[in-house]
């Protein structure tokens, strides 16, 4: 196993005049995190070093004008999604960012939503209502989440979902029984490592999807 700790960062857009949906930014960042690991391409060793650590580890940092202009002439790939933009890089080791990614700001990433979202389709990635994140800590659960559903999927479901964009919903259980009784089924669970925001071990998303229920869902 490699001893390097590797970090996956993402870059969401944030302007003032227009920041995106909170939800758009969750979502995005989810298919951010799938479309890399759909099609690694040129980064398929990064993207092993990274996952070979046991740790799926994401940062996501936000960035406006020319800040965002430097991050898109670096290495990654940008997801349009409604109204969010959510560049994913190449995962880098947790102490050498490029510079033009280190210098982006973590916090200030707290977006809402001017409406309530509409219906969800699957898969579905439910956030524990229980828990307050800053939009920015959610769009690192919900790429963890997805990533969690896409190790899940065997070729089959994973072409199914390819052909769908890679889409995924992003939605708040509506109360905190509801969302322990899809832990308890034994879905796809990201459990907090408990560097910011949150206790260790929380459970802070589930993927629901109809070809996740009834397995033993374990990790590569």
């Amino acid at each position: 196993m490699n001893s390097e700790l590797y970090v996956l960062p993402l870059v969401v857009r944030i302007e003032r005049a227009a920041p995106p949906e909170r939800t758009d930014a969750l979502e995005a960042a989810a298919m951010a995190v799938l479309s890399l690991l759909d099609d690694p391409g040129e980064w398929t060793a990064e993207l092993h070093a990274w996952q070979s650590t046991g740790k799926i580890r994401k940062v996501v940092r936000r960035a406006r004008g020319a800040e965002w202009r430097r991050a898109v002439a670096l290495p990654g790939r940008t997801i349009e999604h409604r109204t969010a933009e959510v560049r994913v890089h190449p995962p880098v080791p947790l102490d050498d960012w490029p510079r033009d990614l280190a210098r982006l700001q973590v916090s200030g990433t707290d977006l809402t939503d001017s409406a309530a979202p509409g219906p969800a389709a699957p898969p579905t990635l439910w956030a524990n209502p229980g828990l307050e994140m800053t939009a920015g800590k959610a769009m690192a659960q919900a790429g963890h989440a997805a990533q969690l559903a896409w190790w899940a999927s065997d070729a089959g479901e994973r072409a199914a979902w390819r052909e769908r964009g890679l889409a995924v919903s992003v939605r708040t259980a509506a109360d905190r029984a509801g969302f322990d009784a899809m832990v308890a089924a034994g879905l796809p669970v990201v459990r907090d490592a408990g560097f910011t925001e949150i206790e260790p071990g929380s459970c802070t998303f589930v993927a629901e999807a109809p070809w996740l229920s009834g397995r033993v869902h374990v990790r590569p």
